[in-house]
């Protein structure tokens, strides 16, 4: 029997899933900084700051949010084994 694609070595965790949800969110914060470092250029077009600001928070609460997840399902898989051991 194969496990999931990110699960440990007894199929218990897979990760997967809030790993991809860090991977967007650190995505999404560097297209936001390369945004906020061309507004220093004045050849650039205008960049919305407080739109910037609002994506940059979004980015840090979708990761911590999908860190969270992983931490829990951590939490719970390490319940379970302790149960079954």
């Amino acid at each position: 029997q194969s496990s999931a694609p990110g699960a440990d070595k007894f199929g218990m965790i897979d990760l997967s899933t809030p790993l991809a949800g860090m991977q967007k969110a650190e995505a999404s914060l560097n297209r936001t900084a390369a945004r906020l470092a061309t507004a220093a250029d004045p050849q650039s077009d205008a960049v919305d700051l407080s739109q910037e600001a609002v994506a940059m928070l979004s980015a840090r609460t979708a990761f911590q949010a999908n860190a969270q997840i992983a931490r829990t399902e951590m939490e719970l898989s390490r319940n379970l084994v302790d149960l079954l051991g």
